[in-house]
């Protein structure tokens, strides 16, 4: 393995010379400001992956397709599959880190007769996944106010889809004001949500057995080796589609990626910025699903239909009452609040950038920075809107809306993995940064596309074996309908993108480049390494 040289004397001004110099490299000027440090770009990756809240929203998911042992064992299996893409994804961040990220990787590492074409399959993909993940984190947040005015009503209290839509779209504006502020005060947040996430999985890993009374109390039997099948699916699939609760948990940390950027030290940062909230995301989850399964009774079928109409808040009424469960609840609810901020945030930047290439309808309008915040506000909005769009599958059946968690992973483990395939697939002139697995790179690499590409067939199925309109899995729909439209439009007759996309689309000239690196030889006296070195055709 190929370690980084750390050189810790590198001046603040020597490192921003570096970073713009390494973008430069890629073919882009520096528009944002490097606001965000390395533990800044672990909070936001973090903070999305949001652990506690997200284990609550996903719940759902895990209890009917195997119960308690699917909870842990479920997610110990999946993780260990996730850190497998992350570690190649980091790779690939710490080589080229720019905003553009997945497509601008699948484009470099393609063959010229294939690479526009998949750049521009990855960033619509990319770009379906964000928004399909801030609709489900919001979406999931939404779920969680409901159960809160439940658990205070007295249970009396149960949320129409219109009421549950409502809150979602109120979630959703709130949360564009937040992301239209100024960068740093984006990056000072981040610190905020890590602490409240680590926090909330410290107080249900302690406090929780200690609270719960022994009626609710599971044996080491029960809560590591029950197996309860409640949607009709066999054993064995139930137990891989529990694996949505930690692959949606654990899941666009390719948001390190978007904000590079706007990151200090992006080469490095990025990178491990990816793969420790990967790992730490991981440890806590499993000690936290370890608590539930231990302290949630064994009445599956009530915890999941009861009028709280939440899972883990029906786990927290159980074991605290309502008013700890009240107080308790409505950190969840602030941290689930979070994730969505931090999404939509990395949403719009990857936006931004796919704007930037000209790839999306209204792309002059959306490639705008706001002069005065120095954020993208158009790009926010954008996704706004779009994410609002998806929300309106609440109304088209009782588990439609559902499909927004299937979707936001199968349609960015699509945007994942091409550009892991194309690194190996391709005749490429890869060069590595300072992160590097080595000799490791290729074996990880096979594992995690051959498992991403399997889990993209496993969410196309519906949730039961028996199912109608009102409960088909739209994920297939959604994304196939996204997907085959942008290639309709990429190979429309005159417009279409085949005759002018070219993928990622140089800002900066090729003079200015060459001086940008001959000043960081200078100050730095060190070469800007792991740049991917990209033919135009």
């Amino acid at each position: 393995m190929i370690r980084p040289i750390i050189r810790t004397s590198l001046s603040k001004e020597a490192i921003a010379n570096r970073d713009e110099a390494l973008l430069a490299q890629l073919g882009y000027k520096q528009e944002f400001k490097r606001a965000f440090t390395p533990l800044e770009v672990f909070g936001i990756s973090f903070s999305i992956i949001g652990l506690l809240p997200s284990i609550a929203s996903v719940l759902v998911y895990a209890l009917p397709n195997g119960g308690a042992s699917s909870m842990v064992w479920g997610w110990v299996v999946g993780s260990l599959f996730i850190l497998s893409v992350g570690l190649s994804m980091a790779e690939l961040g710490s080589a080229a880190p720019t905003s553009g990220g997945l497509y601008y990787w699948a484009h470099s590492l393609s063959s010229p007769r294939w690479r526009n074409l998949l750049s521009w399959i990855v960033g619509y993909a990319n770009t379906v996944g964000s928004i399909a993940s801030l609709a489900s984190i919001d979406w999931g947040c939404a779920i969680q106010v409901a159960a809160a005015a439940s658990i205070g009503s007295g249970q009396t209290f149960v949320a129409t889809n219109a009421q549950l839509f409502g809150i979602y779209i109120a979630l959703l504006l709130s949360h564009a004001v937040v992301c239209c502020l100024g960068t740093a005060v984006l990056a000072r947040l981040q610190s905020v949500y890590v602490l409240i996430n680590v926090v909330l999985c410290i107080v249900v890993i302690i406090v929780l057995p200690a609270a719960t009374p022994q009626e609710y109390i599971n044996s080491a039997s029960y809560a590591l080796a029950n197996f309860t099948n409640l949607n009709g699916w066999p054993n064995g699939f139930a137990f891989i589609l529990s694996f949505v609760a930690p692959l949606w948990t654990i899941c666009s940390f390719d948001s390190a990626v978007h904000i590079s950027e706007e990151a200090s030290n992006a080469a490095t940062a990025v990178p491990w910025a990816i793969v420790s909230s990967i790992t730490i995301a991981g440890i806590l989850g499993l000690a936290v699903n370890i608590a539930l399964a231990f302290c949630m009774g064994t009445d599956v079928e009530y915890t999941l239909s009861s009028p709280i109409g939440q899972p883990m808040a029906q786990i927290f009424f159980n074991s605290f009452g309502e008013k700890a469960t009240l107080v308790l609840w409505s950190f969840v609810v602030i941290a689930q609040y979070m994730m969505g901020s931090s999404m939509l945030l990395a949403a719009s930047r990857q936006t931004f950038a796919f704007a930037r290439d000209g790839a999306l309808p209204l792309s002059s309008i959306l490639y705008r920075i706001n002069s005065f915040t120095g954020t993208p506000v158009n790009t926010v909005w954008f996704v706004v809107v779009m994410a609002a769009l998806l929300g309106l599958l609440a109304f088209a059946g009782a588990g439609a809306i559902d499909a927004i968690f299937t979707m936001s992973i199968t349609a960015l483990y699509v945007a994942y993995a091409i550009p892991i395939f194309a690194r190996f697939a391709f005749d490429n002139n890869f060069k590595p940064g300072p992160f590097n697995l080595g000799f490791f790179s290729l074996p990880i690499g096979i594992i995690a596309t051959a498992f991403m590409a399997f889990m993209i067939i496993v969410f196309s199925f519906p949730t039961t074996p028996t199912t109608d309109a009102a409960n088909m899995n739209y994920a297939i729909v959604v994304l196939g309908g996204v997907l085959l439209l942008s290639l309709a439009w990429y190979y429309c007759p005159v417009y279409g993108g085949v005759h002018w996309f070219t993928g990622p689309v140089p800002n900066i000239d090729a003079d200015r480049i060459d001086g940008m690196r001959h000043e960081d030889s200078v100050s730095t006296e060190k070469k800007v390494e792991g740049a991917v070195s990209v033919v135009r055709v």
